[in-house]
Parts: C-alpha cells; sequence; structure tokens
C-alpha cells in the first residue's frame, strides 16, 4: 500500500477507534498517527494467530486496523493515566 494509503486508513481506522475508546477523539493529527500505529499492529496480531493482515484498502484492511487501534488507545490511554497520577 502507498503511504497515502496507510494514511488514510489510519485517519478511519483512528477515528473509529477512539470513539469506541472514549467516546471523542483524540484530535486529528494524533487519531491519524494511532490509527497508523494501530493498522501496524492489528496486521502483526492477526499474523500472529494465522490470518491476514492488512491486505489493501477495503473493509477487511479497516476492520484489522480498527481493531489494532482500539487496542494501542487502551494502551495509549493507560499510559497517559498512568503519568497524569
Amino acid at each position: 500500500m502507498s503511504i497515502l494509503a496507510w494514511i488514510v486508513l489510519g485517519l478511519i481506522a483512528g477515528f473509529i477507534g477512539s470513539k469506541i475508546v472514549n467516546r471523542s477523539g483524540e484530535g486529528v493529527l494524533l487519531d491519524i498517527v494511532l490509527g497508523v500505529i494501530g493498522a501496524v499492529v492489528g496486521g502483526f496480531l492477526f499474523n500472529q494467530f494465522g490470518a491476514a493482515g492488512v491486505t489493501g484498502l477495503n473493509l477487511y484492511s479497516l476492520l484489522v486496523a480498527v481493531i489494532g487501534a482500539i487496542v494501542v488507545l487502551v494502551l495509549y490511554h493507560m499510559v497517559v493515566r498512568g503519568t497524569a497520577r
């Protein structure tokens, strides 16, 4: 996939994931970054369990990226809340 496709997939996955995790977005830039990281993490996790990872700009890849973004966002919130105390 091209860099632009990763950014678009990351933006969508980050937006959806942030709405699921905390009902409000983290901001456009952080949504994109966490979404792209989530897409990579989701692809890695799916590959570890024997399923295909991110295969292109399609609904399956979006699902993989959203699941990865949710994992990354949960970890992000654990770290941010842990340092705020």
